[in-house]
């Protein structure tokens, strides 16, 4: 196995600082999990879990250059990281709905169809380029961003935000509709971390790489945290 020369740079973008957002997103789900292992907290800490997991997966393939190798490593970053937005549907859906009603079947079902739109990327052609043209960072065809833009936003984000704030609506005390406003604050915030940075990958300007990477470093850190204030914090209990 051959394997690329890591620059200063791109150790410290990788190892550290994503190292860092993966620790913060399993520390987050530890929190949730320690005081209960109910579904309901499994599957806020999931997708953290997930999204901490896509992370660690892009360590191994990082210093790469067999391209085949590091292009299905790549696509399994993806998918196992974007599913986090599978388990937030699923986390707001039983608070609106219950647990009972979104039962383990409903549930399965639902992350099954959202893989399986994930996994419907790959046929895209050229949908994605990692070689030592691109420096062995991804490259994203207009295609490949529309549609997985879509995929996210249609089964993530949109389903998310619709029930958070049916949930809200429900609400009458008002210290209660104010933490969960925070808690739709960092659902925003992480699709915006997440379609910015996929467009960055698109775009491919390093001028543009360099400065969205220091504006989704806020986006990645405040919006898991203004999640756990605004919900996290009363479903450990």
């Amino acid at each position: 196995m051959v394997f690329f020369q890591l620059d200063t740079t791109r150790i410290i973008q990788v190892y550290v600082l994503q190292g860092i957002i993966a620790a913060f997103f399993l520390y987050l789900a530890y929190k949730v999990l320690k005081r209960d292992t109910k579904r309901l907290n499994l599957m806020f800490s999931l997708g953290f879990i997930f999204a901490a997991s896509g992370i660690l997966i892009n360590f191994i393939y990082a210093p790469l250059t067999n391209e085949a190798v590091v292009i299905v490593l790549y696509y399994i970053t993806i998918f196992v990281m974007f599913l986090f937005g599978a388990f937030f549907v699923i986390f707001v859906l039983m608070l609106l709905k219950s647990e009972k009603v979104i039962t383990p079947k409903k549930q399965a079902i639902y992350l099954i169809v959202y893989f399986v739109a994930e996994l419907c990327s790959v046929f895209i052609p050229d949908g994605v380029t990692i070689n030592a043209s691109t420096e062995w960072k991804p490259v994203w065809s207009v295609a490949m961003f529309i549609y997985f833009v879509s995929v996210i936003l249609i089964l993530g984000m949109l389903p998310s935000l619709y029930y958070s704030i049916q949930i809200y609506k429900r609400f009458e005390d008002e210290l209660i509709k104010k933490r969960w406003k925070y808690f739709i604050y960092g659902i925003i915030g992480i699709y915006i971390f997440v379609i910015g940075t996929l467009f960055s990958n698109t775009l491919n300007v390093q001028t543009f790489r360099t400065i969205w990477s220091l504006i989704a470093l806020i986006f990645v850190i405040a919006s898991p945290l203004l999640m756990y204030y605004g919900v996290g914090r009363q479903i450990e209990k």
